[in-house]
């Protein structure tokens, strides 16, 4: 093993900066994982303008990682083996100790750290996790496929689980990017009618290829017109956080409908109290899922075709990816690989 690791750590003059770090030892019931691969997601640029300047060593971001297991802490579960090839989402590692734990909601759990936020992330050659947090990953997706599925897709695939829609039903994606992307080609595989909204032309192609029967182009017409139109919407699903552009879908949500909110920002959501009465809608908020929701994910997405759109960079132009992601410019999703270990020591 080697005696040393590469790291994007945060730094308040840089934002990312290339380090070597000493290689750590797995506590009880930790693992540590030769990084593979690590989606960058948006909320990485908030972890990485949040970090504790004082923190030493500074924090490492990225929690959508893929990677191999190189050692295992003492009473680690036997399931996990060395060599075996798992991930770790949002969620690093659930207690099995609080109230939501007994529960059986690992999700809620509230004392599990947050990877790239609380703990150190993917952005590094190697990473320790909890074993609670480990997710198993299928053969049939390559790391890189993999990774972008641990939040953008688990995100999406729960929310609609929990959205009340059935076949048939009309869906509508709000917003198409890394999550939105991921939201169409579940939709359209879950059997719904699925519309997208989103402003501008240039996504029109890629959402139809992606999913969705019908693309409203917020510049040019009325989604909830065009909607209500359809007869109503029966969820709405918001992976952005312009409460503006929400409150504006929302006359398309039909009796019973649900607004299924992913987008998180710092701005209050206006919702009417008779508009939500008047028809028993409902308005939910959904975060990820455990890791054992997580593998049904992947293994959906096998099933049915799903992929992430992704385009790769090395470890050590973290610093321009995420800028690429802060700027829009990404194709969907961004992934890390970790590249050649040969020349650490």
């Amino acid at each position: 093993m080697n005696l040393t690791y590469r790291a994007m750590q945060v730094t308040t003059s840089a934002g990312l900066e290339l380090v070597e770090r000493p290689t750590p030892a797995p506590s009880t019931g930790e693992v540590l994982i030769a990084v593979e691969a690590c989606g960058i997601c948006g909320a990485d640029a908030s972890d990485i303008d949040k970090a504790d300047p004082a923190l030493q060593p500074p924090r490492v971001p990225g929690h959508e990682v893929v990677g191999r297991i190189l050692a295992l802490g003492p009473n680690t579960p036997s399931i996990w083996k060395i060599g075996q090839r798992v991930g770790v989402g949002r969620l690093g590692g659930h207690c099995n100790e609080c109230s939501e734990c007994r529960r059986g909601h690992f999700n809620l759990c509230r004392n599990q750290p947050v990877l790239g936020s609380s703990c150190d992330g993917g952005y590094a050659e190697m990473m320790i996790a909890r074993a609670t947090g480990l997710v198993s990953i299928p053969d049939e997706l390559s790391s890189e496929e993999a990774a972008p599925i641990l939040c953008a897709g688990i995100a999406t695939f729960n929310a609609l689980k929990k959205c009340g829609a059935e076949a048939g039903d009309t869906v509508v994606v709000l917003g198409i990017g890394g999550l939105g992307h991921m939201a169409l080609q579940y939709a359209r595989r879950m059997g719904f009618h699925v519309v997208a909204v989103g402003r501008g032309g240039d996504i029109a192609a890629d959402a139809l290829a992606l999913g969705a029967h019908r693309y409203i182009d917020t510049n040019k017409e009325s989604p909830a017109d065009e909607i209500n139109a359809m007869g109503g919407a029966k969820a709405i699903l918001t992976t952005i956080a312009n409460p503006t552009a929400v409150t504006a879908l929302m006359p398309a949500l039909s009796p019973e409908g649900r607004l299924i909110v992913l987008g998180v920002g710092k701005d209050p959501l206006p919702v009417s109290t008779g508009y939500l009465v008047g028809a028993e809608r409902g308005v939910i908020g959904s975060i990820t899922g455990s890791p054992f929701e997580n593998e049904k994910t992947l293994n959906f997405s096998v099933l049915s075709g799903v992929r992430p759109r992704i385009e790769t960079m090395p470890l050590e132009q973290a610093r321009e990816a995420v800028q690429k992601m802060r700027s829009g410019e990404a194709n969907f999703r961004i992934v890390l690989t970790m590249g050649d270990r040969s020349n650490a020591h």
